[in-house]
């Protein structure tokens, strides 16, 4: 199979012929569901090779038709449109590209759609496109804070949405949000539930950069840590990152009170 998919990648117009039945619908008809859906299919199964990821990002019609598939296609064809913006982005190029295009709205909107087939998928898309500092910027543009809190609140896809909170949370817009949002009691309720060592650590890496960024969250901190100790229990048996995190939380609100205090 591997020989099939190299070789598709050496015609250089082979992507174009295998998408032309889509391009041509898209102008004269309505996409037959089914032709669309195996043509995306095999667009993901072409894009699983590494030398091939260059050369489909960059076919004119490729990301344009992918959009079009995540918001009219079955269940099926959207979650493996997304699948295959997932394997695409692994080249930087490629994440550019994609984003630059549009794709993260689309994307954004199907995680709110929330259909358990596409989560993971979109999700995973989301998170690679997302390393690059100018899709944060488009992510949070378009939406994408509100939603995955939503699904965080509602205790869905958990683990990958808080990665991807935890990337956003470096843009000062997604703070601001997750603030209005009420966050910070969600991610502190998060740290006492859960048992992932990772969930706790983008959970306190979110609330240092609230913690730092907004004061009007102190209260709150100061509340749960006083009902719960949960950032001290963090600080104590944490990972070395989210003691560390958790450490500076504490030392910044202790530093308030004292201030408070002397002034």
């Amino acid at each position: 199979m591997p020989s099939f998919r190299a070789l598709f990648g050496e015609s250089l117009d082979a992507i174009s012929q295998l998408l032309s039945p889509l391009s041509q619908s898209n102008c004269e008809t309505v996409v037959h569901p089914d032709l669309q859906e195996d043509v995306i299919t095999t667009l993901l199964n072409l894009s699983i090779h590494d030398n091939n990821k260059k050369l489909v990002a960059e076919t004119p019609t490729v990301i344009p038709l992918l959009m079009d598939a995540l918001k009219t296609g079955t269940i099926e064809t959207r979650s493996n449109a997304a699948a295959t913006l997932f394997t695409l982005s692994a080249l930087d190029s490629n994440k550019a590209l994609i984003g630059k295009s549009g794709a993260l709205k689309p994307l954004i909107d199907l995680l709110d759609e929330g259909h358990p087939l596409a989560m993971k998928d979109v999700a995973s898309a989301i998170f690679n496109l997302c390393i690059i500092h100018e899709n944060k910027v488009r992510a949070v543009r378009d939406g994408a804070v509100r939603v995955i809190l939503k699904k965080i609140m509602n205790r869905l896809h958990v683990d990958e949405l808080l990665s991807i909170l935890a990337m956003l949370s470096t843009n000062q817009k997604a703070i601001e949000e997750m603030g209005e949002l009420e966050a910070v009691p969600c991610l502190l309720s998060i740290i006492r539930e859960t048992s992932c060592d990772r969930n706790k650590e983008n959970c306190i890496a979110i609330l240092y950069t609230i913690c730092f960024s907004d004061r009007s969250k102190w209260k709150v901190m100061r509340e749960e840590e006083s009902m719960y100790r949960t950032i001290s229990q963090l600080a104590q048996n944490g990972t070395s990152r989210a003691k560390r995190k958790a450490s500076g939380i504490l030392e910044r609100l202790n530093r308030a009170v004292n201030l408070t205090h002397t002034a």
